[in-house]
C-alpha cells in the first residue's frame, strides 16, 4: 500500500496546533466521512481506502498515511493537497 509521511514544522502552542488539527479534521469529516480520534496528541483517522495519524509536536506536525488500492494512483495529488493544507494552517 501507498504511504505518505510529512514532517512539518510549526511555532505555534501544542494547543494552539491540536486546535487547529481539530477542525481540519472536522472538515475531513464533514467532506471526506471520515472517522477519527484523538489518542493524547495524536488524532488517528480512517475511512474506507485510507486510514493514519496526524501528531501534534511541540515544534512540527507529522502526519502519516497508508492508502488502499483505489487511492494509489491519486498519491501524488493527495500528498500535495496535504502539503498545501499544513502550508496554510501552521506558516
Amino acid at each position: 500500500m501507498p504511504r505518505i509521511d510529512i514532517h512539518h514544522p510549526h511555532q505555534l502552542p501544542v494547543a494552539e496546533a491540536r486546535a487547529v488539527v481539530d477542525r481540519v479534521a472536522a472538515r475531513m469529516r464533514e467532506k471526506f466521512g471520515t472517522d477519527d480520534r484523538w489518542q493524547g496528541d495524536t488524532l488517528l483517522f480512517s475511512r474506507p481506502g485510507v486510514s493514519g495519524s496526524i501528531a501534534v509536536g511541540s515544534d512540527a506536525i507529522q502526519v502519516r498515511a497508508e492508502l488502499g488500492l483505489l487511492l494509489a494512483p491519486l498519491k501524488n495529488t493527495i500528498e500535495q493537497e496535504i502539503r498545501r493544507k499544513l502550508d496554510e494552517h501552521f506558516a
